[in-house]
């Protein structure tokens, strides 16, 4: 077989599985959109070629939030879209930074809370959340912390990045497709960003001996 024929196959079987992601997703009512995909150094699938990306292909896309999985069907059967989740409807996400989400991670696995969670190939970090909560003061004055509500959207498995795949570092099957509360998220955040202090005064304390 020839390298393009190898490279048409495999984005072939992409976009199906990027397709029937979708659909999975849009019958449990999750608000899904497709998204601009890489093409080279550049992101392709919106009138033509956009520098960043990924953003929803629709320029109505808010118009076309809730839309049944028949039609969600019919988004993905030309090219292969990224995988959007429109936020501020049905959930918000929370997005940090590759250290902080570690930390984070521990934090909830520590109680017994795991929670939805997904990771980009750039290092940032998304915890789903139900919707409708603002971000608490000291959340929302650090810069790595962005909270994605109304108007938003974020990036879903499995899609594509230029050096990379859109993964979950916590699957929703693994909580039982039971998403919580922004509450849950952010007191894990805030336990997790004491962590270095504690560090360093465990490190000052053993110094002082």
């Amino acid at each position: 077989m020839l390298e393009t024929d190898r490279s048409e196959s495999w984005r072939r079987a992409f976009r199906v599985e990027l397709r029937a992601e979708a659909i999975g997703l849009a019958f449990r009512g999750w608000p899904v959109l497709p998204g601009t995909y890489p093409a080279g150094e550049h992101w392709a699938g919106r009138e033509g070629v956009e520098d960043s990306g990924p953003v929803p292909v629709h320029r109505d896309w808010q118009e076309r939030i809730g839309t049944k999985a028949e039609q969600v069907a019919t988004w993905w059967t030309g090219r292969p879209y990224s995988l959007l989740l429109a936020t501020g409807k049905v959930y918000d996400a929370i997005e940090v930074d590759d250290d902080l989400g570690r930390r984070t991670a521990g934090v909830l696995r520590s109680v017994g809370m795991p929670v939805p969670i997904i990771a980009t190939p750039d290092r940032r970090w998304f915890f789903l959340t139900q919707s409708g909560a603002r971000l608490n003061h000291e959340l929302a004055a650090a810069p790595t912390i962005t909270l994605h509500a109304h108007g938003s959207w974020i990036t879903l498995p499995p899609s594509p990045f230029q050096h990379g795949v859109v993964h979950w570092r916590v699957k929703p099957e693994v909580c039982g497709w039971e998403i919580p509360t922004s509450r849950t998220v952010q007191d894990a955040l805030l336990d997790a960003l004491q962590e270095p202090t504690r560090d360093r005064l465990v490190t000052q304390l053993i110094g002082a001996d």
